[in-house]
């Protein structure tokens, strides 16, 4: 799933991507750069996704870094839980590519200026 997400995300030449196998090297790289999106499954080996929305959320670097959580569950207690722990918003799967990219757009704020 990662590897499908990191080519959906590099294929449209906006973003770059760091990929991580575990919530344990998410938690080792986030002190380390600012990013403009985090994506987490819940369902991930060590740290769980929603272990790790509640670390992010408590970082001061990113607690307010826009957060995609993508889940097997459309359970609405699993999804109330991510968006309470602080979930920007929550994908299920299957999902395609462009689902994927549609919901990071949904994530960024609009754009500010413009006549009037």
């Amino acid at each position: 799933m990662r590897t499908f997400v990191g080519s959906v995300l590099e294929a449209a030449g906006d973003y770059a991507v760091d990929e991580v196998k575990d919530g344990f090297d998410a938690m080792r790289l986030l002190p380390r750069a600012d990013y403009d999106l985090v994506i987490t499954d819940i369902n991930m080996p060590d740290i769980n996704g929603l272990e790790l929305i509640r670390a992010i959320r408590q970082h001061p670097r990113h607690g307010k870094t826009p957060l995609v959580v993508i889940t097997t569950n459309d359970r609405e207690r699993d999804v109330e839980r991510a968006l309470k722990l602080g979930a920007t918003t929550v994908l299920t799967k299957p999902f395609t590519g462009e689902d994927l990219l549609a919901t990071i757009a949904g994530t960024q704020a609009p754009a500010v200026g413009g006549d009037g």
